[in-house]
């Protein structure tokens, strides 16, 4: 478990480097929206990071920030001159939705002569946001409606969103937090970290693990490239990895999860509809409510158990598999440890 730690500190550290690329320096360009009652942001630049926040005592704003190759700080007059030679930069406003684009003039890019152009825009909570970006990181704050955002080149720092929330990277990692609604996050390039979300949660990457904490609702979660931790779920969880192991604690839920590359430990403070834990290559450690009518289905080289006799089970208790009914049955659950042991509990 201190390997997966590690693993999402530095995921965690490299969304919030990536994603807050822009600095906090003197904007090139600032364009007040005040009286525009803006309630849409449509971004697209290609070698730079987007922050849109909805949060309040700000006024209404885009900032426009631009550094050379390698986060060189150059002088206006410089910048002026890439910027007329190289690139297209426009921030427009029509309706109520604002348009900020960066693009490079040509179909091929000038190393030396290349620039970072980021966006910083505040609007009012009610916006909708459609972002891209392939040079830097996005962070959404505060905001309420349909958000859809894209980054090849960055991780995504999200907070305080509710709505519908789309976003994908595969050039970093993925932070959210006091989120609902219907979240859809993936990312190729690093780990996921999740807390005190609700709603329909889908997470999925293939370059790092997965942190859940403090989540409720329908949530599915899977990795392939790291291993899963996760604490204090309600409501039902799917969740998978082929690249670790999973240890789950203070679940209160409907519960599948698997696992190709390592051990699986549940702590289970409540079993909702049902619960199926699958490791192909490792143990399995399970605890279970002694008060809750289960039916039971656990298999491994080996059982252990405490305590040794639980009062009310009714069926077959062998040394390598448990069939039967605790307190009269109910909630089924079934543990199969494949190529491992497994030890469960009572408490």
């Amino acid at each position: 478990m201190k390997t997966y730690l590690l693993l999402f500190v530095l995921a965690c550290r490299t969304v919030v480097a990536t994603a807050q690329d822009s600095g906090d320096k003197t904007p090139y360009l600032t364009k007040s929206l005040a009286g525009n009652a803006i309630n849409s942001v449509i971004v697209n630049t290609s070698a730079g990071g987007i922050l849109v926040s909805g949060r309040s005592g700000e006024a209404s704003r885009v900032e426009v920030y631009i550094k050379g190759n390698n986060g060189r700080e150059l002088s206006k007059e410089e910048i002026k001159k890439r910027l007329d030679e190289d690139y297209d930069l426009s921030v427009s406003v029509t309706g109520h939705e604002v348009r900020a684009i960066a693009k490079n003039k040509h179909n091929f890019s000038n190393w030396k002569k290349s620039i970072s152009i980021s966006f910083k825009i505040y609007v009012p909570a009610q916006t909708s946001t459609d972002l891209q970006t392939s040079g830097g990181g996005i962070v959404l704050d505060n905001l309420k409606g349909n958000e859809t955002f894209t980054t090849s080149g960055g991780g995504l720092v999200i907070d305080r969103l509710s709505g519908m929330i789309h976003g994908v990277t595969s050039g970093g990692g993925i932070q959210v937090t006091n989120s609902d609604n219907n979240i859809d996050l993936q990312t190729s390039g690093g780990g996921i970290i999740a807390k005190n979300c609700s709603g329909k949660i889908k997470l999925e990457t293939s370059g790092g693990g997965l942190q859940l904490e403090k989540l409720k609702g329908n949530i599915n979660a899977s990795t392939s490239g790291g291993g899963v931790l996760g604490n204090n779920i309600t409501g039902e969880l799917i969740t998978s990895t082929s690249g670790g192991g999973i240890d789950l604690k203070q679940m209160d839920c409907s519960l599948n999860a698997s696992t190709s590359a390592g051990s699986l430990r549940a702590q289970m403070k409540q079993v909702g509809k049902y619960l199926k834990l699958e490791a192909s290559s490792g143990n399995i450690d399970l605890e279970l409510p002694l008060k809750q009518g289960l039916d039971l289905d656990i298999r491994g080289d080996a059982i252990s158990q405490h305590p040794s006799k639980i009062s009310g089970f009714s069926g077959e208790w062998e040394k390598d598999h448990i069939k039967g009914r605790v307190n009269g049955g109910g909630v089924p659950v079934s543990a199969d440890a494949s190529s491992g042991n497994v030890s469960l509990r009572f408490n």
